[in-house]
């Protein structure tokens, strides 16, 4: 988008006909009377900028400035793009839903959830090959979640204190705490692989090392492969 200004000359019109009705109505024939005129003038250009101000407006930008982005869009996979959607508008409606909400405890927990939630999709999406992995969470879990905090918003927002109204918000905020950990869980599931190529890694060097006599409390003896080495 390229910015532009278009001044206002409202107010260059009121300083003239200021000069021409101080002119009619009294004699500019004085030192004095010049500076009364332009004193008034001024002020009189000052309310006219603040009644009539510049105009400031946006046009697209140029075919060259709109290019950038416009490769953007068509390399972002459509996944990718649907899953950034979908994080912005579950973000999104989980603050509007935290601010609506007063309980500070639940306002902690939907904190959690809001975190928690920015890095499972996040994770996702810098890793597109494991979104099966979240498909139950992204179709059921996140949106059910969305859902009963909206119901606990609107039972909450009544102010009134029933048996049906009561026992739904204490089910409500019970499900929370289940929740907050289910999502830890499932933001925990995503590393798996990585947790398990790690702990290979670890065997292996670990075997290795025992291997040539390096894990600690071996103490090699030197010869043909080399001097002794204590660790």
């Amino acid at each position: 988008m390229t910015t532009h200004k278009k001044v206002s000359v409202l107010p260059i019109y009121l300083v003239g006909l200021t000069w021409l009705s101080y002119a009619l109505l009294f004699p500019l024939n004085t030192r004095m009377h010049y500076v009364l005129c332009a004193g008034l003038s001024l002020v009189v250009f000052v309310a006219g900028k603040a009644i009539f101000p510049d105009k400031v407006y946006q046009t697209p930008g140029t075919a060259q400035e709109q290019q950038p982005e416009a490769k953007k869009a068509e390399k972002e996979d459509p996944q990718v793009a649907a899953l950034r959607k979908e994080k912005n508008r579950a973000i999104s409606e989980l603050r509007r839903l935290n601010d609506a909400i007063p309980d500070p405890k639940i306002s902690a927990q939907i904190d959690h959830l809001e975190e928690v939630t920015g890095k499972i999709i996040d994770h996702v999406i810098a890793n597109p090959a494991k979104k099966p992995q979240i498909s139950r969470f992204l179709d059921y879990f996140l949106p059910t979640t969305i859902k009963l905090l909206n119901a606990y918003d609107r039972m909450d927002s009544t102010g009134v204190s029933g048996s049906n109204i009561n026992a739904t918000k204490e089910k409500v905020e019970k499900m929370l705490d289940t929740l907050c950990t289910a999502f830890d869980k499932q933001l925990d599931a995503l590393f798996s692989d990585e947790a398990l190529d790690i702990s290979t890694d670890i065997t292996v060097m670990e075997n290795l090392l025992a291997q040539e006599g390096l894990s600690g409390g071996t103490k090699p003896t030197g010869g043909m492969d080399g001097p002794t080495l204590e660790l």
